[in-house]
C-alpha cells in the first residue's frame, strides 16, 4: 500500500468514525428531545387532568348549591301551601257557623269591637233577616253582664259581605267581616301558626 492508500485509508476511517460518532451524538439528541417532549407532553395532560378536575369540582359544588336552594324553596313552598291550607280550613270552619253558634259568634265579635255599647251594628242582608234582632239583644246581655252600656242597635243598612258584621258609630267602623278578620289573622299570626306546625 503506497502512501496516497494509507492516507486514503485514513482519512476514510476516520469519515467513518466521524459519521458514527456523529450518528450517536444525533441519537443521544434525539432521545433527549424525545424524553423531553414526552416529559412536556406528561406535565400538559397532568396540568388538563387538573384542570378538569378543577373544573368539575366547582360545577358540583354550584349545581349542589342550586340544588340546595331550590329544595329549600321547595320546602318554603310546601310550608305555606300548608299554613295557607290551615287558615283557609279556619275561614271554612268560620262560615259553616249556623244557629246559636253562629248568633253567639256574631255576639262576641260585636261585644269586642264595641268601644261605647251604642254603636249599631251592621249585618248581610240574609243575616239581618235571619237573626239580626238575636245577635244584637245577645251582644247587649253581655255587654251589661260585664258591667258596660248594653245600646247597640241594628242598622237599618246592610253590608256588601256574606259572614261577619261591622260594628258602626259616626265615622268611626270596625270591620269584623269573617274576610277581614281572616286577613288580619294571616297577617299577624302566620308565623305563629308555621311554628305549630312544623315544631
Amino acid at each position: 500500500m503506497n502512501g496516497i492508500d494509507k492516507i486514503t485509508a485514513r482519512i476514510e476511517t476516520d469519515a467513518v468514525a466521524d459519521a458514527a460518532r456523529i450518528a450517536q451524538e444525533t441519537k443521544a439528541q434525539c432521545e433527549t428531545i424525545k424524553a423531553q417532549g414526552e416529559k412536556k407532553a406528561q406535565e400538559g395532560y397532568w396540568e388538563k387532568v387538573r384542570q378538569g378536575v378543577a373544573s368539575a369540582e366547582d360545577r358540583v359544588q354550584r349545581l349542589a348549591k342550586t340544588a340546595d336552594m331550590e329544595a329549600r324553596k321547595s320546602v318554603l313552598s310546601f310550608k305555606q301551601s300548608l299554613v295557607a291550607e290551615a287558615f283557609d280550613k279556619a275561614e271554612a270552619k268560620l262560615n259553616a257557623l249556623e244557629g246559636e253558634k253562629y248568633v253567639s259568634f256574631l255576639a262576641s265579635l260585636a261585644v269586642r269591637a264595641s268601644a261605647t255599647g251604642k254603636e249599631e251594628i251592621v249585618l248581610s242582608e240574609a243575616d239581618r233577616k235571619a237573626v239580626g234582632k238575636k245577635v244584637v239583644d245577645k251582644a247587649n246581655a253581655a255587654l251589661k253582664a260585664a258591667g258596660r252600656t248594653g245600646g247597640l242597635t241594628l242598622s237599618e243598612k246592610t253590608g256588601s259581605f256574606d259572614r261577619g258584621l261591622v260594628c258602626r258609630q259616626g265615622s268611626v267602623s270596625v270591620n269584623c267581616t269573617v274576610e277581614a278578620l281572616m286577613a288580619q289573622a294571616r297577617e299577624n299570626m302566620a308565623s305563629q301558626v308555621a311554628a305549630e306546625l312544623f315544631a
